[in-house]
């Protein structure tokens, strides 16, 4: 789970969902209501609660599976186990199997019809070959980008190192955690840099954050372009780069900036608290819009010309909620979502030039390789992805395990699929 603006769903027990932070709405109000009317073990408001924090978000996994929690502990099994349902035809599972707080649905009739279809939910999707494979497992890979020579470039959360083909490039040059990662049109490397809790000796510079260009060839850091103190603690996660242009997500105030690589300057496209967690962001074809990825609040589309955005309609079945990394292969998103389980590689295919889009089919999740993905970069029909950030283990304290996997990137192909697809006359039913 990363720890930075909430980004996972907790399912470590039944109360640990409730561990997203959320603007000061109507959801908010409910959510703590909710909080409150479970440690009183008050189960009949937690139930009203629950109903209100779902009217308030549409179709949010968190709030579904509140609710179900709210209807077993009333005594409403079937009512949870219908919620569940609806969560499980998104492709989304909270692991209720293990929870005591619903062992009053596991003893219904229908609980083995949908036990089975959970199984069956994590069995492997896709095959994907192992691009890259490095040894170091304190590495802590994010981002990635792939130059004009096919080189790969990997950037660590913890030692905020950057590898070419698993060399060292540059260790620690004034920058820090290493987020997205992005090629300009010059050779250059440009990536998102945030000084997080993850980063080893990250000592007084915690919270602060910037855009850092580096030279390929010297592997020196030629700009350190770093971003105002608006708030105590920010973090540039993901970047995309238009000419002069870059525009970045800060995941933790919610805001979208614009940066002007020639003035040296950044400026406010989307205003600080108008996203819960933004993460991945991406052009549209015409280079009028962003589409951007909210972790909490799903896709949207923001106009370059004045940041106003509208929430994307996507169809059912499925979901856009938890994305992390976003790409756009013409008229197709594709989406790293890591924020509900099980993790996947899905793609979504726009609709009405982007006012929507039909959450069209997984390509990849349960593979052996998986430990949280991160983000990716598409290459062509394929597409390359950090597998194993290993974000969900780092303990408390922020230490990691030892005898973790080194970093590894699997490449998977987009057109491989395609032609099932086709069989299956686009049968949207089962995302799976």
């Amino acid at each position: 789970m990363k720890m930075v603006a909430g980004r996972s769903i907790c399912i470590a027990s039944a109360l640990a969902v409730m561990c997203h932070s959320a603007l000061a709405d109507d959801y908010a109000e409910a959510r703590a209501d909710l909080v409150a009317a479970y440690q009183a073990q008050d189960y009949p408001t937690m139930v009203t609660a629950g109903e209100r924090a779902l009217l308030a978000r549409p179709g949010y996994p968190g709030a579904l599976f509140n609710l179900a929690l709210a209807n077993a502990l009333n005594g409403e099994p079937r009512a949870a186990l219908g919620n569940l349902t609806v969560l499980l035809n998104n492709g989304i599972d909270f692991g209720v199997a293990g929870m005591d707080d619903f062992a009053a649905v596991r003893d219904l009739p229908e609980w083995e019809s949908y036990r089975q279809r959970v199984a069956a939910l994590h069995q492997p999707v896709g095959s994907a070959r192992i691009a890259v494979q490095l040894d170091e497992d304190r590495f802590v890979p994010e981002g990635i980008a792939i130059d004009a020579a096919g080189a790969v470039w990997l950037g660590s959360i913890h030692q905020a190192r950057v590898l070419r083909d698993g060399k060292v490039v540059s260790d620690r040059q004034g920058h820090w955690s290493v987020f997205g990662m992005r090629f300009h049109d010059d050779g250059s490397l440009w990536f998102a840099s945030a000084a997080v809790a993850q980063l080893a000796d990250v000592g007084e510079d915690l919270g602060k954050a910037g855009l850092f260009r580096l030279d390929p060839l010297t592997g020196k850091v030629t700009r350190a372009a770093l971003l105002p103190q608006f708030e105590e603690r920010q973090v540039l996660g993901d970047l995309v780069i238009a000419g002069n242009t870059i525009y970045t997500t800060d995941s933790l105030t919610g805001a979208v900036y614009r940066y002007d690589i020639e003035r040296d300057a950044y400026t406010p496209l989307v205003e600080r608290g108008t996203f819960v967690s933004p993460q991945g962001l991406v052009l549209d074809a015409t280079g009028e819009h962003l589409f951007v990825a909210d972790y909490v609040g799903g896709l949207y589309r923001v106009s370059l010309a004045d940041g106003e955005l509208e929430k994307m309609l996507v169809m059912p079945l499925g979901t856009d909620f938890g994305i992390d990394g976003l790409y756009r292969r013409g008229d197709e998103l594709v989406a790293i979502q890591n924020g509900i389980r099980p993790h996947r590689v899905a793609t979504f295919r726009l609709l009405n030039a982007g006012e929507g889009a039909i959450y069209s089919r997984i390509v990849a999740a349960n593979l052996p390789q998986f430990d949280e993905p991160t983000l990716g970069v598409v290459q062509g029909d394929d597409f390359f992805f950090v597998a194993n950030s290993h974000w969900n283990r780092f303990d408390p304290e922020n230490r990691l395990p030892a005898g973790l996997s080194g970093p590894i990137v699997l490449e998977i192909s987009l057109i491989e699929r395609e032609a099932l697809d086709t069989a299956n006359q686009n049968d949207y039913s089962d995302p799976r």
